[in-house]
């Protein structure tokens, strides 16, 4: 059984018994509306897709830490759907993950999603559909949007906030980079195909197109910036800026500091505070030429300021997530889970590579077992080529060990590991039912990428 197959048997078995709960009087938080759309994204570049709303991003949905939220879903759409409420401590019915138990929207039916939110900090909402090799689908879609769930902590004095999505469009599949296999501790293959694309937006609009962000000297503006792209790792500067990075996923930083050169990994938020002390029209963008010629880029514009947008290469610095956080000794764990990733190539005449933990390929997977109230390592050796941002549902992560550098307190609900890497994290046992692990890649997740971990009985 494939990931497509199990789906439609988990929509056959769960949308009705979940869709006979919705209640017909109550009247919802927010109203989401799955929809095609077409989005103009650049001058005469129309993209059709799929949105909440029919706007890309979604609407900002902000929710209040532990206060109980209804959301009602409607997907007008020909296909199954389901809505996945990314970094969230949530139960496995209103998770959206079909692999936990999460009811399918079914098409043109409307589901009531029920839950308290916590933890506060930076989420995100999006599908959580596969795509296979339909790339109109899941996350290639334009079907995400910020949930930003308020709690009492402060937060750092600001002047503006800006919420930022970035997401690459008109996606197709490509051959297998060679050289990147090459790097890799794989046996040499010479089928398989990523995904390339045509255009990148922050937000809705390619550089250059929609309006600017207008800023003042002397603002300080709060930077939300999520990485909403399906496969694509992002580096994104604001030459003559930095940014002073102070949460990472929606959790605060042990270490907040200043840095020139951002990275987001797929699914992977920043709040970052940019200090606005030097005048002029710049170009927040892509570190990569070739991306910002995509479009991946906004303008940034100070008031009475005038001319054409900057741009200026940052030097060059390796991103090291180990900056933002401390160094006091972590307790040991109850166990630890060794999970080593592979591409395990093109099986059963597929054009598209399966991806295993250790050797095995979801849904022929074995879960790991949990006791409720300890605390468990996962440390995960990555074999290949490729970077895998690493996503936990239903649980926040802390980040002890990156390669021989050990760290504490950098609470994350994705990390990425980069080739032939290997980085353990630590989490709590503290959400019972069963909680997926995948690599946040659509391709990867979709060919086998992911992995159950499951409680014991009390």
């Amino acid at each position: 059984m494939n990931r497509r197959d199990f789906i439609q048997q988990a929509a056959l078995t769960t949308i009705g018994p979940a869709l006979s709960r919705l209640p017909v009087a109550a009247a919802p938080d927010y109203t989401l509306r799955i929809v095609p759309t077409t989005l103009e994204i650049g001058p005469k570049i129309e993209i059709r897709t799929t949105a909440y709303n029919g706007q890309v991003p979604g609407p900002i949905l902000r929710v209040k830490e532990n206060s109980p939220v209804t959301i009602d879903v409607t997907n007008a759409t020909e296909v199954p759907e389901i809505v996945h409420w990314h970094g969230l401590a949530n139960g496995t019915i209103p998770d959206g993950a079909v692999e936990e138990g999460s009811p399918i929207i079914a098409a043109g039916a409307t589901l009531r999603y029920r839950f308290t939110p916590k933890p506060a900090g930076t989420r995100w909402y999006h599908t959580h559909a596969m795509a296979m090799d339909d790339l109109s689908r899941a996350t290639y879609s334009g079907q995400y949007g910020f949930l930003l769930v308020e709690g009492n902590s402060p937060v750092p004095a600001y002047d503006q906030e800006v919420n930022l999505a970035i997401h690459h469009w008109n996606p197709s599949f490509v051959p297998m980079v060679e050289t990147m296999r090459a790097e890799s501790a794989n046996a040499p293959q010479t089928s398989g195909s990523d995904v390339g694309y045509q255009y990148a937006t922050i937000n809705a609009h390619m550089l250059g197109a929609g309006e600017p962000l207008r800023v003042k000297p002397g603002q300080r503006v709060l930077m939300r910036l999520l990485n909403a792209s399906a496969t694509e790792n992002v580096l994104v500067a604001l030459p003559g800026h930095t940014f002073r990075v102070i949460a990472m996923d929606g959790n605060p930083v042990p270490n907040p500091r200043s840095v020139e050169v951002l990275s987001l990994a797929v699914a992977e938020r920043i709040d970052a505070i940019v200090e606005m002390n030097n005048p002029g029209i710049w170009v927040l963008g892509s570190t990569i030429a070739a991306e910002r010629a995509k479009g991946l880029g906004l303008v940034v514009e100070y008031a009475n300021a005038s001319g054409k947008p900057v741009w200026r290469d940052p030097a060059a610095a390796d991103w090291d997530y180990s900056s933002f956080a401390s160094a006091r000794p972590v307790p040991d764990p109850a166990e630890i889970f060794i999970l080593t990733f592979r591409d395990a190539g093109a099986l059963d005449n597929s054009k598209f590579d399966t991806w295993t933990i250790n050797g095995d390929a979801w849904p022929k997977v074995k879960p790991l077992m949990v006791d409720a109230g300890k605390r468990y390592r996962l440390t995960f050796r990555n074999a290949s080529g490729d970077q895998h941002p690493m996503h936990l549902h239903r649980h926040s992560f802390e980040v002890v060990r990156i390669g021989e550098k050990s760290l504490s307190g950098l609470v994350k609900d994705v990390i990425n590991v980069m080739p032939l890497q290997t980085v353990s994290v630590d989490f709590l046992a503290d959400n019972p039912g069963a909680a997926l692990l995948h690599c946040h890649q659509q391709l990867h997740m979709d060919y086998g990428f992911m992995q159950i971990i499951q409680y014991t009985a009390s």
